[in-house]
Formats: structure tokens, C-alpha cells, sequence
């Protein structure tokens, strides 16, 4: 393929994918799909993904039970156009944990957008329900939710007994687990029983930055900074405006998430881009924007912020020794850039700046 100028570079990887968070403004929207639709709809944004250069995504939860994996699988077998994927169980949580949407006087009954447990043998039994369908990921909400007025982002609602009963069953079972960890206990509750991926992190402490650093090359870390950022500058059009965002505490956890994945990158922790993206306010398509957060918010150099979006994504995918980087005998995940996103990383989410997508050495985009 004659390049013509452009810049060659490997695919984008999403490490905190949602492809079923179909940019819905509520979890109860979500929930509220049939999932003959909803399957329609995230194989839709399966196409999206790749369509905006990420030719692998790491899924950080689905919405209902097998959607992730139905569409792994259709993607893998070739029957829709996709991102390489891990599929995700549904997150679990707690009563009164992060999207629990259950009432005294509502009952959402069984199409979940979370599957709410309490104690570690409920969490048990999720969990190789879980395995059983197929998943690679099973998701946990250890902390709450600036968005959840009765569990808070600096509280930690799961038990330690009950991150262990997952964590078990993974272990047991060759999968990994990723957590909503936004607290400091939390994050230090997830590391004990050897959760790899953590989302969030932002309220961490100085035992719990210590105690990443030192696990530095096993964990990944995930901020989302792009829903934080969303929910606090442009959800007006959906209820949330700026004061209101404040007054729930998003704009000082944005402040302190922002200082301390700073202090983690000093530490050498993985730190990723993957913002959450899904929520009417920060739809699928606009993922390539936390590019543009690490440089602009955490100060990442352009090339920083690229290898976090590729080479590091390579290693969440587990496939570190084959895809992310441009080498000999690595997969054929290629981009070809109009322009150069090392003087203007903003190119990344211009669809058409992206002259050439290819996934597996097959042109998805452009002409050979």
C-alpha cells in the first residue's frame, strides 16, 4: 500500500470497552432494550470501533448477560465487522451498589444491567455462572459512584470476603477479573486477591499508589477520564449541568484523579487511556478523545499517550508478544494517519484522517 506521507501506526485497543453501553443517558435505558435490539445495536458499535481505528477493545462489562460473548464470537467467526475482543461478564454488585436499579416498588426483573449478590457465595455462584457462558473478563464494583447518592465514590461497599469468592473462582478458571475500584480501600482490597485491571483509582492514597507501584508490572490502571470530564462540562442536554455535576463531587474527584495518575505514571504504573465511552454524553466513536485527555490533563507526551493506546494495550489483551507495536511476525492491526498525531494527537478521532484501517492484514478501510 503506497503510504503517500502518511503515518504508519499500529491499531488503537479500547481498555475499557463497553459495546453495549449503546449511548443510552441512564442505566435503566439500558436495561430497558430488548435484547434482540440491544444485540443489533452493540454489534452496530462493534463496526463503530473499528470504523474509528480500534482494532482490539478489552471489555470492561456488558449490559445483559451474553452480549459480549455472542458478539466475540460473531466478530471472531467473521460474520460482523469488529474489534478483536475480551468479553466481559455483566459487573456485579452489591444491593445499593453501583447499578443495582432495583425498587421496593420496581422490580426490573431479569434483564440486569448489573447482577446485584450479597456475600461471597452469591459472588460465587455469578461468577462461574459467568465463566460458564464464556466470558474472559468477570467485572466487580468494589466502590460507589459520585453518580449513586447512597454509595459514594470514596466508599468501599463490597466485603473482602466477597472480592475473594470471585477472584477464586477466575483464578480457578483461568480468567481475570477487572474492578470498579474508585476508592482508596478499595483499590487496596482488589490488590490483595490479585485483581489485574483497575478502573478508576482516582481517590487513591499514598498506601494505595505505594501498593500499585510495587505490583506496577502485573496491574493496569484505567481512569476514565473521559466520562468524568463529560459528566462535568457537556451533560447539560441531559440533566446534569456543571453546578449540578459539582454538587455530586465529580469536579474535585476529576481534580484529585488527575493529580494522582500524574504520580502514578512518575511510579511506573500502567496507566491507560479508556474513558467510559457509551453514555449519551460521551458516545462510542468519540473513544480516541482520551488520547487528547493524557496530553492535555495528565501532561503524557504524544507518544506517551499513543504507546498507552497500543503497545500497553497490547499487554491488556494479553497478546503484548503479537499485537500493539509495528514489528516483525506481530499481527497486521495497521493505521495509516493523514498528518502526523505526534504534533496533533486530535487526529486520532477524526474518522477521516484515518485513511487506512486494517485489522489482521484485511483492509477495513482504504484501497491496496
Amino acid at each position: 500500500i503506497e503510504c503517500n506521507g502518511a503515518t504508519l501506526m499500529p491499531g488503537l485497543i479500547e481498555p475499557h470497552a463497553h459495546l453495549s453501553f449503546v449511548d443510552q443517558a441512564s442505566p435503566m435505558a439500558f436495561h430497558a432494550i430488548p435484547v434482540e435490539e440491544h444485540l443489533l445495536l452493540t454489534l452496530k458499535h462493534a463496526k463503530l470501533y473499528l470504523d474509528c481505528g480500534f482494532t482490539a477493545c478489552f471489555s470492561a462489562a456488558a449490559t445483559k448477560p451474553r452480549l459480549d460473548i455472542v458478539a466475540r464470537n460473531a466478530i471472531d467467526a467473521g460474520q460482523f465487522p469488529g474489534p478483536r475482543m475480551l468479553a466481559a461478564s455483566v459487573q456485579f454488585t452489591v444491593t445499593g451498589g453501583v447499578g443495582d436499579l432495583r425498587r421496593m416498588h420496581l422490580d426490573p426483573g431479569e434483564a440486569m444491567y448489573t447482577l446485584p449478590c450479597d456475600g461471597p457465595d452469591e459472588f460465587r455462584r455469578a461468577a462461574r455462572y459467568f465463566v460458564r457462558d464464556g466470558v474472559d473478563t468477570l467485572k466487580i464494583n468494589i466502590s460507589g459512584d459520585e453518580g449513586v447518592p447512597w454509595a459514594r465514590a470514596h466508599q468501599t461497599v463490597m466485603t473482602d470476603a466477597e472480592v475473594a469468592a470471585v477472584c477464586e473462582v477466575a483464578r480457578s478458571r483461568g480468567k481475570r477479573v477487572a474492578a470498579h475500584t474508585r476508592s482508596a480501600e478499595s483499590v487496596k482490597m482488589a490488590l490483595r486477591h490479585g485483581v489485574e485491571i483497575l478502573y478508576h483509582c482516582t481517590l487513591v492514597d499514598d498506601d494505595a499508589c505505594a501498593q500499585l507501584e510495587a505490583q506496577r508490572k502485573r496491574v493496569f490502571v484505567a481512569p476514565t477520564l473521559g466520562n468524568i470530564y463529560a459528566v462535568l462540562h457537556e451533560a447539560s442536554a441531559w440533566g446534569i449541568t456543571p453546578e449540578a455535576a459539582r454538587d455530586r463531587g465529580v469536579e474535585k474527584e476529576l481534580k484529585t484523579g488527575i493529580e494522582n495518575m500524574k504520580a502514578l505514571q512518575r511510579r511506573g504504573v500502567r496507566v491507560m487511556p479508556g474513558g467510559d465511552y457509551g453514555f449519551a454524553w460521551n458516545p462510542i466513536g468519540a473513544n480516541a478523545r482520551d488520547i487528547e485527555h493524557f496530553v492535555n490533563l495528565l501532561g503524557f507526551t504524544p507518544m506517551e499517550a499513543i504507546l498507552a493506546a497500543t503497545k500497553m494495550g497490547g499487554e491488556i489483551m494479553m497478546r503484548g508478544h503479537e499485537l500493539g507495536q509495528i514489528k516483525a511476525g506481530y499481527l497486521a492491526d495497521l493505521l495509516l494517519i493523514d498528518g502526523d498525531p505526534l504534533d496533533d494527537v486530535g487526529l486520532l478521532r477524526q474518522r477521516d484522517k484515518l485513511r487506512v484501517i486494517m485489522k489482521n492484514g484485511v483492509l477495513h478501510k482504504g484501497e491496496s
